[in-house]
């Protein structure tokens, strides 16, 4: 009898192939669900209305602190970002590079820690010398007010200056007015695509910035996985099975792209796309957004040790301590 699955995933292009049946997961009965707000999901996650989910990473880590820790993950990364682009900064703050954001207040995005902000402040750390400590902290929603998500840990490090931002407070509003100087957000201001002269990107050029990055690191750093129950985990046929799935609907989108190219991407809306994607093939090379943990470990494990570096975490996890076993040689 086929297992019944309730999943749940953002529809992303690579992820469309799943929730319109071309690729079905074999030996499963699943059914796809998705949300407006991806914290919606994670929230359904934490309180356990799916068998497969798409999981924000530090939402997913938060629970090893957990006496018993739910869930484990699948080595599938449904979004990712390059984050040097998620910094913005107050025109008037004095923040020039990003060493002048030490002593400054800072907003994140949802929470001390979310996806985009371990990715760039240990990026930050780690190349330019500025540790969360040397700042203050605002945690609150960038164009709209959002509540503390009292639904997941929130560990703050000794040492740490932070603060949930006012009822009816936005991060945007106060990045221009000056109340905060700078802000880390996987939105991006409304007031800098209006134009604002009060806002402005701490890097200018995040796509030179970034690229360069890239070719130094090999890191593409990832922003969710897919989790699943641990008791769903000893199922090593549906794992393999549901990667698999994961894995073709990608593939599609891939192959689609590199077909494309015969005909300069006449069907894409994007002028020069083609010019583009030549760049990105020929540094991100022919699978460019690489499920499986070994093309990805090294993020992977970059990303586990900020996540302990910052307090997030209790102890350094290893990639082993958080996925599937039986996709470990993925």
């Amino acid at each position: 009898m086929n297992a019944k699955l309730r999943v749940a995933a953002c529809v992303y292009e690579h992820t469309e192939a799943l929730f319109d049946g071309r690729v079905v997961i074999e030996g499963a009965d699943a059914t796809f669900q998705t949300a407006s707000l991806v914290s919606d999901i994670f929230r359904r996650t934490v309180e356990r209305c799916y068998d497969v989910s798409e999981y924000g990473l530090t939402y997913f880590l938060r629970t090893f602190d957990l006496e018993d820790s739910p869930f484990l993950a699948l080595p599938i990364f449904p979004n990712r970002n390059f984050r040097h682009s998620s910094v913005f900064v107050n025109t008037a703050a004095g923040i020039e590079r990003p060493q002048d954001l030490a002593g400054k207040t800072i907003g994140e995005f949802a929470l001390f820690g979310h996806d985009p902000g371990v990715w760039i402040k240990g990026i930050l750390a780690d190349e330019y010398g500025v540790t969360p400590d040397q700042c203050h902290w605002v945690i609150g929603g960038t164009d709209r007010p959002i509540p503390a998500f009292d639904w997941i840990p929130q560990p703050v490090p000794e040492g740490v200056d932070v603060r949930h931002a006012a009822d009816g407070e936005t991060l945007a509003a106060m990045l221009e007015s000056g109340e905060i100087d700078a802000l880390i957000s996987v939105d991006v201001p409304r007031s800098l695509l209006n134009d604002s002269t009060k806002v402005a990107r701490l890097f200018p050029d995040y796509e030179t910035v970034e690229r360069d990055y890239y070719r130094r690191t090999g890191i593409f750093p990832q922003m969710h996985i897919v989790a699943v129950p641990r008791e769903l985990a000893t199922r090593t046929d549906l794992m393999k099975a549901i990667y698999r799935a994961f894995c073709e609907a990608k593939d599609i989108v891939q192959r689609k792209y590199r077909h494309g190219a015969l005909k300069q991407h006449m069907s894409v809306v994007t002028p020069w796309f083609s010019k583009h994607f030549e760049e990105n093939r020929e540094l991100l090379g022919e699978d460019w957004w690489p499920y499986g943990l070994t093309a990805n470990r090294k993020a992977v494990d970059t990303f586990l040790r900020y996540h302990y570096e910052q307090g997030l975490s209790k102890r350094l996890l290893t990639s082993e301590d958080i996925f599937v076993p039986a996709l470990l040689d993925t």
